[in-house]
């Protein structure tokens, strides 16, 4: 996720409200960005009444933001390790499906794949974050309306997809340098090598160092921070 900012939403109350350490005021309906807290961050949704984030609800949001990135995480990684033919009969394609079995078989039933594209895996991630941001919805007592929660979802959808090819490559980076050969060392790199193809054929090799990975880690931080922007701009939008 974007680092940097979470996005607040005031209510509707009338009375403009303040943003605890930014210094900046929030008419009705309007949208201010706070800083992050030691969290990882959700997107809070605000109520009607005075602006605040009690620790309970950093704690909760913190909570559902874990679960649901982790479910939505696995549900991603159950789609594209399909599209790239990676066996599952290993240890992360066991944790995978694990972890997404209960969401995703029963989707199948109602939605069957597009050629290579599991659509149920793609659908039960959307409905996860989906959830989170109803809950949260939930929990500041609706001051949101609720054509706002699918356009956050899909926002946060998209933030853990670089997340997780972000972690993707870290973890590919350190078993490369590391030079081991595991069941779950060679799934890592089966699913990063097609990232790294297209940077490798324009950043060449530095010293007979190979830079690709860090290279479009830069890209994916960079778009992360694009996300983060273009959501902003999308909420203030209307």
């Amino acid at each position: 996720k974007p680092p940097g900012h979470n996005t607040v939403f005031s209510g509707n109350s009338g009375s403009d409200v303040n943003v605890r350490g930014s210094g900046m005021a929030l008419g009705p309906g309007s949208l201010g960005i706070i800083p992050r807290c030691a969290t990882v961050g959700a997107v809070a949704l605000v109520g009607r009444m005075h602006l605040s984030i009690p620790m309970l609800f950093q704690i909760i949001s913190y909570l559902l933001e874990v679960v649901s990135g982790l479910l939505t995480g696995a549900c991603q990684l159950r789609l594209y390790m399909q599209l790239q033919r990676v066996p599952f009969g290993n240890p992360v394609g066991r944790l995978v499906f694990a972890l997404t079995d209960w969401l995703v078989l029963p989707l199948r039933k109602l939605l069957p794949a597009a050629g290579r594209w599991d659509l149920s895996c793609l659908v039960a991630a959307f409905l996860l974050q989906l959830v989170q941001y109803l809950l949260l919805w939930l929990l500041v007592g609706a001051g949101l309306g609720l054509a706002w929660l699918p356009w956050m979802a899909l926002f946060s959808l998209a933030r853990v997809t670089v997340s997780g090819l972000m972690g993707l490559l870290i973890a590919y980076a350190i078993l490369s340098w590391m030079q081991t050969r595991t069941p779950i060392s060679d799934v890592i790199a089966r699913l990063s090598e097609p990232l790294l193809q297209p940077v490798r054929r324009v950043v060449p090799l530095l010293g007979g160092i190979d830079l690709s990975p860090l290279v479009l880690l830069v890209l994916l931080q960079v778009l992360s921070i694009v996300l983060g922007h273009l959501q902003a701009s999308v909420m203030m939008g209307q």
